[in-house]
């Protein structure tokens, strides 16, 4: 046998095993390896992404890096290399191993990419209507609170046989006075919907003017007036772009389950499941 033929067996030998054992999976034909996966569940755990099945997750996340890239690339929307170095820099991701470098770039290409094939494919699709810009302002209003500053009466102690007998005052000042004939203490405060304890929020977010609340362990609310904040004119246009987000990103995510219905993928290790 000649050196060539000795070199060619020992590359087989040598080589073959043991990159044949470590390749858990193939995408398109591409092999992801166990290293490969090892390095992206550090990545995951650089980022605060831990999950009970870490390794499954991250051969899903690798899976879809190609999917994604070999999609984007149908529109030339694959970043360069230097793009991606930038935004490792700028997610202060610069001591990774040589592996976890290479992972990390990967992954960082795809989501750009990625983001930019939405921009230009999906959002163009997505109408928020004004019933969903509605919609969203009464979430908000009830979980973070709305830019709109309010006058509120709070009754304390309130026993039941007293709460049956309130009735929808004429204005603030007589909510006042019905309440001190009846032996209560009324207090009158203002402030921001935004800034009110998520209990209270949650009462009068959309209680209506003038309107008493239902007993709340013996607490009564009543919303003498609101007046919308400088910051409240702002709002929809801000509710918009998120609701259109939200609805773009719900879009992506379907035109991603397709893709990698299409995509070839073949798993070789049976310690994984997608």
């Amino acid at each position: 046998m000649n050196m060539k033929k000795i070199l060619c067996a020992l590359f087989i030998m040598v080589v073959l095993p043991g990159y044949g054992a470590s390749v858990v999976a193939t995408v398109g034909g591409a092999p992801i390896t166990d290293t490969d996966i090892t390095a992206r569940t550090k990545l995951m755990a650089r980022q605060g992404k831990v999950s009970a099945n870490n390794r499954n997750v991250a051969l899903q996340s690798i899976i879809d890096d190609s999917v994604k890239l070999n999609y984007a690339s149908n529109f030339g929307a694959v970043p360069s290399d230097a793009d991606a170095e930038k935004e490792l820099k700028r997610m202060n991701l610069t001591d990774l191993s040589a592996s976890e470098r290479e992972m990390a770039l990967r992954a960082i290409k795809s989501e750009i990419a990625w983001q930019i094939v939405v921009a230009r494919t999906v959002l163009p699709m997505v109408d928020v209507s004004p019933d969903d810009i509605a919609r969203e302002k009464q979430n908000i209003a009830r979980t973070q609170g709305l830019p709109i500053e309010m006058t509120i009466v709070r009754l304390t102690d309130v026993p039941d046989s007293i709460a049956t007998k309130l009735t929808k005052p004429k204005s603030c000042d007589d909510a006042i006075a019905q309440a001190e004939m009846m032996g209560g203490a009324p207090q009158k405060f203002t402030a921001k919907q935004y800034e009110l304890a998520p209990d209270v929020r949650n009462i009068v977010a959309n209680l209506g003017r003038l309107n008493w609340s239902k007993s709340d362990n013996g607490t009564i609310y009543l919303v003498c007036d609101s007046k919308k904040t400088a910051e409240y004119g702002k709002l929809d246009e801000i509710i918009k772009q998120n609701a259109t987000y939200k609805q773009a990103m719900q879009m992506a995510e379907q035109q991603l389950k397709q893709l990698r219905r299409k995509a070839v993928v073949v798993i070789n290790d049976n310690r994984y499941k997608l």
